[in-house]
């Protein structure tokens, strides 16, 4: 059985994470729904090729996204007790379980009086973002705008008396940034009838989704498409079970009221514009047609008052880069604190790597996937016309970095310091080009090299064996027999999504393969990674026949063990298996072996 499709799943587990509740192991396994159950169908989403909408995506390929509401007052904190994990979800059962009326009571105490529409416009525009989208309505039902159809908003129901959306839609069409809206148009957790909502009317009657859609989300959609001028996205969220009528309802509003605008592929049935992939999930391979993937700085969407796990500017550059190098588009997120304004190491971190990026604009705007269509071990490569852009996240220690499978003619290679292009030299030996770099990085964060070809790029798309880096390969790049390639996910906090690609249901005679390029003989470290119950034996094997075999322990986490040394006695296309030999095999799960050069065989 071959990998060849991406199984893009996200499910939103509907348990407690709180430090005193049941391990996120436990409740995995055994609760969380499926993808389709919460999402809806994306698969037959059809994208426009030639729609100017594809504009934002195709060209902007960076964006931010803005979870506000009366969680962010809460901030995770309700009657003492701390909940760990997204705080958006603060209401539901599955967190405190916060009974609808004292929810509804809490906008009193929301009084974002530090709220700057220009500031947060401003970062975006200096941390490289070409647009904005925020949360009009989440699921706890509260309305981030001035809403006619119900008064559960912050302009009626808060002292702030300001809707922010008008202010934060001017100040992007100002600064030229596009402007969207996130809706959450299936679940509802306050008013009648939404799902999650309560079931009574306040004139006693039983009522079911329809009324919900009717009185509160149809005429909200009809809202926010016709009162804040031009928008350039409607990023529905979590259609579960809605039927596909409601969803085509709301498409047809979007498409009267906005022509230009994007729909999330969130609406459900197939009928978004584009592929939104699970949150904190980016791929592994390219991934064909138009998507997104979305993020956050830190852990939680919504404000969290302990959450200060922020990423660095590197890995903000580096997820942005690697998106971009897959085919897609990186939306991420920032939480306004209770007061509404910006933490600030979201603003100094996005900031400094905004810098880079307005040094680099080729290599996220309008750039092309990577031609390999996976990330080498020192970086990864976006496409600018026929210009390979070479992102080095490592510096290497010996000053050369190699590039498997290219099978053009260089032009030129050109290593950006300080903002200017110095020639660099290189060699070519088989389908291996060697680039040679000085001892000092000329960039702290990630170094550059522009390499002009003499055509499009045509590349073996072989996985090299780096001569100098460890080479890490997953398993849904290879061909599998006996066993399953699928994809596992889990949450590290609630809401805490981590997404990988796992080789399962393993007998005795299954085994995984990959083709591999291998560019210096000698002798390579071989590291698996995988989880498991007990010691188990595993075998790596080499077309040249070269062996190793041994016993490892194994953990419920995934981790690194050593298996021994492997051979190969001469460059260029080998496969390399792995197989199972002995231990709990039905527990047995590989994401990944690495391969580290450790010795000539001179």
């Amino acid at each position: 059985m071959k990998k060849t499709l991406l199984i893009i799943i996200l499910s939103i587990c509907i348990l407690s994470c709180n430090s005193n509740e049941k391990k996120t192991e436990d409740v995995i396994k055994v609760n969380t729904p499926k993808m389709d159950e919460m999402w809806g169908n994306q698969k037959d989403i059809k994208t426009l090729s030639d729609s100017p909408r594809n504009d934002l995506f195709d060209d902007g390929n960076y964006a931010m996204f803005i979870h506000w509401g009366i969680y962010s007052n809460i901030a995770n904190k309700w009657k003492d007790s701390t909940y760990y994990g997204i705080s958006e979800w603060i209401m539901s059962p599955s967190r405190a379980n916060i009974p609808v009326n004292e929810y509804m009571a809490e906008a009193k105490n929301f009084n974002p009086v530090n709220f700057n529409a220009k500031e947060i416009a401003q970062l975006a525009k200096d941390a490289g973002m070409k647009y904005i989208v925020v949360t009009s309505k989440h699921h706890d039902g509260f309305a981030m705008y001035d809403s006619k159809s119900n008064d559960f908003n912050i302009v009626k129901a808060s002292p702030f008396a300001r809707d922010p959306m008008k202010e934060l839609s001017k100040a992007c069409k100002e600064l030229g940034l596009g402007f969207g809206f996130y809706y959450s148009h299936n679940q509802d957790w306050t008013f009648p009838g939404g799902n999650g909502g309560p079931t009574m009317n306040d004139k006693g009657e039983k009522v079911g989704f329809d009324y919900y859609f009717k009185h509160k989300c149809l005429p909200q959609v009809k809202e926010i498409t016709t009162e804040y001028g031009d928008i350039a996205l409607v990023w529905f969220d979590t259609p579960g079970d809605m039927e596909k009528k409601y969803v085509e309802e709301l498409v047809e509003v979007v498409r009267k009221n906005q022509p230009n605008a994007l729909i999330s592929g969130r609406a459900g049935h197939g009928l978004g514009d584009y592929l939104s992939l699970g949150d904190m999930n980016i791929p592994t391979e390219n991934v064909g047609g138009l998507w997104e993937t979305v993020d956050v700085t830190n852990d939680s969407w919504g404000y969290a008052w302990y959450d200060e796990n922020w990423k660095s500017p590197k890995l903000i550059l580096k997820n942005v880069i690697s998106t971009v190098a897959r085919g897609g588009t990186y939306m991420l997120n920032i939480g306004p604190k209770p007061d509404g304004s910006i933490p600030s190491e979201s603003i100094t971190f996005l900031r400094e790597s905004g810098e880079w990026i307005s040094k680099y604009p080729q290599i996220i705007y309008k750039a092309k996937p990577s031609p390999w269509s996976h990330a080498l071990p020192w970086g990864d490569v976006t496409v600018s016309d026929n210009k390979l852009n070479l992102c080095i996240y490592q510096w290497p220690l010996d000053g050369e970095i190699a590039l498997p499978g290219l099978n053009n003619n260089i032009v030129s290679a050109n290593l950006f310091v300080n903002g200017e292009q110095h020639p660099i030299k290189t060699s070519k030996e088989n389908d291996w080009i060697t680039f040679k770099l000085p001892a000092k990085r000329p960039e702290k964060l990630i170094s550059v090299i522009e390499v002009e070809l003499d055509s499009e790029p045509k590349i073996d798309k072989t996985v090299g064996i780096d001569p100098v880096f460890s080479t890490v390969i997953p398993v849904d790049m290879a061909e599998a027999k006996n066993c399953e390639i699928l994809e596992k996910k889990w949450m590290e906090k609630f809401g805490e999504w981590k997404h990988i690609q796992q080789a399962e249901n393993w007998d005795l005679d299954s085994k995984v393969t990959w083709e591999v390029n291998v560019k210096e003989p000698g002798y390579y470290q071989v590291d698996l990674n995988y989880a498991g119950e007990g010691r188990m034996v595993w075998r790596v094997e080499s077309s040249e026949g070269t062996t190793i075999q041994n016993e490892q322990n194994s953990s419920h986490i995934y981790n690194f063990f050593q298996i021994g040394h492997l051979s190969f006695n001469k460059p260029g296309k080998h496969t390399l298996s792995v197989s199972f030999v002995n231990g709990a095999n039905k527990t047995a799960s590989l994401k990944t072996i690495k391969l580290s050069p450790v010795g000539s065989m001179n």
